[in-house]
């Protein structure tokens, strides 16, 4: 949170949050001296739901042409950079997609015993976030998404295929970063710990 807290550009953030950390939360934010925290939203069964829920929580203090920079908490390493570069490219384009290139090879499996194809590298990124929006686009994307019978919507992993599925904005892309890692795994925390040592 203390990322977008200090970008001149960020007016105002929302958190989704499970109801059993809430409290832990506003102690958090507290201590830490974060002020731009308006809304806390609760968490939803899937990202769909919470990013849903997160939309419902600040609609009454957006306008259509406001942007929504959606990010993920476990990607704690988030530079100001990455954050300006989504502001400009979703002010260009009206979505963005943060990405790295990909330079391992990706193999396609659809049974997961055989390599079914290897798309070539060149035209393959990493997605991460922030996944940054006009306000207007990703919402009405997500209102036509829940307006499917459950059993018809589509299988998302993120809020740009969400709204590239939609077909309501071109999605450009902001160059990430390495470091911008998700924590998934223990290790993944091990190394981020690390990094954060090495830096002090």
């Amino acid at each position: 949170m203390e990322a977008f807290e200090i970008n001149d550009k960020i007016d105002a953030i929302c958190v989704v949050c499970i109801k059993e950390w809430q409290e832990d939360l506003s102690i958090w934010l507290k201590e830490y001296d974060i002020r731009k925290v308006r809304w806390i939203a609760p968490a939803g069964a899937t990202r769909q739901e919470s990013s849903l829920n997160a939309l419902d929580a600040i609609k009454e203090s957006c306008t259509d042409d406001d942007y929504v920079i959606i990010h993920d908490a476990a990607r704690p390493m988030v530079s100001q950079r990455i954050i300006d570069e989504n502001i400009e490219k979703v002010q260009k384009y009206g979505a963005c997609d943060t990405v790295i290139p990909a330079h391992d090879t990706i193999i396609r499996s659809l049974d997961d015993e055989h390599l079914n194809s290897i798309p070539l590298r060149k035209e393959l990124y990493l997605g991460q976030t922030p996944q940054s929006f006009k306000y207007a686009v990703v919402r009405k994307a997500y209102d036509d998404y829940f307006a499917l019978e459950e059993d018809k919507r589509p299988e998302m992993t993120d809020d740009c295929g969400l709204v590239l599925s939609h077909g309501a904005a071109k999605v450009g892309m902001a160059f990430g970063d390495k470091l911008n890692m998700k924590i998934t795994t223990m290790e993944d925390l091990l190394m981020i710990k690390s990094i954060i040592r090495s830096a002090r």
